[in-house]
């Protein structure tokens, strides 16, 4: 089916300066108009989007909150009164006093946060007087030995260059394990120190910190482990500074040697491996040794867990499939027929691990580099509810895995800005309730008169936790129209709706930051005014949220058809907003803001969130995990990929998803974001082979169009 070509023509920035996209952007007043939309009102927003999108600098001062429970931050949409010294609350209407430092407010002298064009500020968060300095963010490295020496080479180099990028201030660790775990005591640099763990039996939290003399008791000759007096609470939870940071966790500039040792030191797993079988791989008590240390050292403070995985855990907790080679590792056809010995408790493992992670405020990254599985299916909870970032690619060796984890250290503009400790708040007009959200986050089930009677995802709160979160994350929230007995009485209606986002974190730099956002839409009769509503309809958000909703209900509905729900929905969306005489097919047409939607429902029934045929569990969680934390643009290219077309004659310009495109002048790139392709036609093949571009008089126009893609 052939695509438009202005689906690929967006604007420079399609997610407007606040990062927020509604699949409607009017909402009708009341629920069954709500339902009657089929859509669902739903938002897609980037809590912390790149800062020199803000109109404003961060500024340097507390936000101003609104009486509780409300607690709204001050926005451009408040009512000031300048005379009296008085704001009212556009979400629920009260009447608040500034505070005396902002005596000087008048009409003329306005603070930034109540421009009209800083719908989105955000506040630099200073401590406490006398409180310590954040501590830096902490890297720990968790790399599987169980490979081939060669894949461990690539390991080691990819290492050396990603240790070079960071911080020198910033702390490293470091886990190696294959039969047994060891974590290496990178704080004794006379000799390689390790401890060792078994993989086969799986050991609780207390038992990893009392073998490394992390417990309150301490070991015999360990030092007792003690707070620093003074320490403030940072997020609920107490920023320990203890000497086992010394021990395990050290700055770069202190251990970058040792590290460097240890790694030409480093040998691929010394356990026999019988024939027949597979590697015993511990992969589940090596993160649980990780997950233990960071809690015992740095709780509170942002941490990472990069997990360098070469194939599928056979040993101890986590297990996901048995060593002997006999049995395959579990398909989607053994998961739906309940035939998957080992996937359940794997899975009630990495729950159990995802939340101890959380509430120590750290995360996961998995980067899986291997022919066979390795569980990214078991372990996607831990990964999606820290925040965590995964990467899926077929050796070490491979541009896939060397450019993506170097791009996790890089700084500059090309750093993905990776903040830490991040919590998600959501205010809004009484008329409306929270369903839930669908994104990388843990719901901190703060409950309440904003709630949803349905949840969707991440539900029954209004509050959610971020462990991990950089400049392209984004989440999905879901709304439901809930009007009281007094909105709807004439007088009383308010004919603009109000949506607040605030979004505190860690930002790469250390300190602490709140970041809100504001946003407003209008109320419309649904039943009488089906216009309004349909030139605020935005296609492609609509299409993601429906991608991001219907792979959440295929995971959790066991006889959900995904396919015939996409079918019926498309039917229902045209027979409401389409215009067509009856009994007449070819007079049925769409709205432009409609045009591209049946495309977009075309592509998503037949692509790899829908139809899981011929790949892995692993591969489906991969593809899924990054639909739901990617933003619009790029998750409509997953759907319905981009297909740009470069010639002499004109500028580089998007055409058809069909063979017709193919010309014998013209270079294609095809953008389906997990693939790039780039398609030479024939004389242009035939150039490039006569190696024209070496020739001088083509250097300006011909090597210009080869090198454009």
């Amino acid at each position: 089916m052939a695509a438009d070509p202005s689906a690929a023509a967006a604007p420079a920035d399609p997610d407007g300066p606040d990062a927020v996209r509604f699949t409607w952007n009017a909402w009708p007043r009341s629920k069954v108009e709500a339902s009657r939309c089929v859509v669902p009102l739903a938002v897609a927003i980037s809590p912390v989007r790149s800062p020199e999108s803000l109109a404003s600098p961060p500024l340097p001062y507390p936000p101003l909150r609104c009486k509780p429970p409300c607690s709204a931050l001050l926005n451009p949409f408040a009512r000031v009164d300048f005379a009296a010294k008085i704001w009212i609350c556009p979400l629920c209407f009260s009447r608040n006093h500034f505070p005396p430092h902002y005596a000087g407010i008048s009409e003329n002298n306005v603070p930034a946060e109540l421009f009209t064009q800083c719908s989105t500020v955000e506040y630099l968060v200073a401590g406490p007087p006398g409180s310590p300095a954040p501590l830096p963010p902490v890297f720990l490295f968790v790399i599987d030995t169980c490979v081939i020496e060669e894949e461990l080479e690539y390991v080691k180099l990819s290492m050396r260059k990603a240790v070079a990028l960071l911080p020198e201030h910033a702390l490293v660790g470091l886990v190696t394990f294959g039969t047994q775990v060891h974590l290496h005591e990178l704080g004794f640099s006379e000799l390689s120190k390790i401890y060792v763990f078994r993989g086969s039996k799986e050991i609780s939290k207390e038992q990893i910190l009392d073998q490394l003399g992390l417990s309150g008791g301490g070991r015999p000759g360990f030092p007792k482990m003690t707070q620093q007096p003074g320490v403030q609470q940072v997020n609920g939870m107490h920023p320990l500074v203890t000497t086992g940071v010394n021990r395990f966790l050290l700055p770069v500039s202190e251990c970058e040697c040792t590290l460097s040792t240890l790694l030409d030191e480093l040998q691929p797993d010394q356990w026999p491996v019988e024939a027949g079988n597979r590697a015993i791989r511990c992969t589940g008590v090596a993160l649980n040794v990780a997950a233990g240390l960071l809690g015992a050292c740095v709780p509170g403070t942002g941490a990472r867990i990069i997990a360098l995985l070469g194939g599928p855990c056979t040993e101890g907790p986590g297990v996901i499939v048995s060593k002997d080679l006999s049995e395959p590792v579990r398909s989607h056809k053994d998961l739906d027929k309940d035939a998957a010995p080992h996937f359940q408790k794997a899975v009630k493992f990495y729950d159990g691990l995802a939340k101890q992670l959380v509430s120590q405020g750290h995360v996961l990254d998995v980067f899986a580099s291997a022919l066979d599985q390795v569980g990214l299916a078991e372990m996607k909870l831990a990964i999606e509810r820290t925040g965590g970032l995964v990467v899926l690619s077929e050796s070490f060796g491979h541009s896939v895995f060397k450019d993506s984890f170097k791009r996790i250290f890089e700084g500059g503009e090309h750093s993905l800005g990776l903040s830490f400790n991040g919590t998600f708040e959501i205010n809004c007009s009484k008329d409306i309730k929270v369903q839930g959200v669908i994104g990388p986050c843990t719901s901190l089930e703060k409950k309440g008169a904003l709630c949803a009677d349905t949840i969707v995802g991440q539900g029954n709160t209004t509050a959610w936790k971020m462990c991990g979160l950089d400049r392209n994350t984004s989440l999905t929230v879901f709304f439901d129209v809930s009007p009281s007995e007094r909105s709807g009485q004439p007088g009383h209606q308010n004919p603009d709706l109000y949506i607040q986002f605030v979004t505190s974190y860690q930002h790469p730099e250390g300190q602490m930051r709140i970041r809100a956002t504001t946003v407003s839409r209008k109320w419309v009769d649904g039943s009488t005014n089906t216009e309004e509503l349909v030139e605020g309809f935005d296609q492609e958000t609509a299409a993601v949220v429906l991608a991001r909703y219907i792979s959440l209900k295929m995971e959790i509905e066991e006889e959900f058809d995904a396919t015939r729900w996409l079918d019926r929905s498309l039917i229902r969306l045209c027979s409401r907003f389409g215009d067509y005489r009856k009994d007449d097919p070819s007079s049925f047409s769409l709205h432009s803001n409609f045009s591209l939607f049946p495309q977009f429902m075309f592509n998503l029934r037949r692509s790899q969130f829908v139809q899981v045929f011929n790949n892995s569990p692993d591969e489906t969680a991969y593809f899924r995990m990054l639909l739901n934390r990617e933003s619009i643009t790029n998750s409509v290219a997953m759907i319905q990929p981009s297909l740009i077309s470069f010639s002499f004659d004109s500028p580089p310009s998007p055409v058809f998803l069909d063979v017709a495109s193919i010309a014998v002048d013209r270079i294609l790139l095809l953008d389906a974001y997990f693939s790039v392709v780039i398609f030479h036609g024939m004389t242009i093949a035939q150039w490039r082979n006569m190696c024209y571009q070496n020739q001088p008089e083509h250097q300006v126009t011909w090597v210009h169009l080869l090198v454009s893609p």
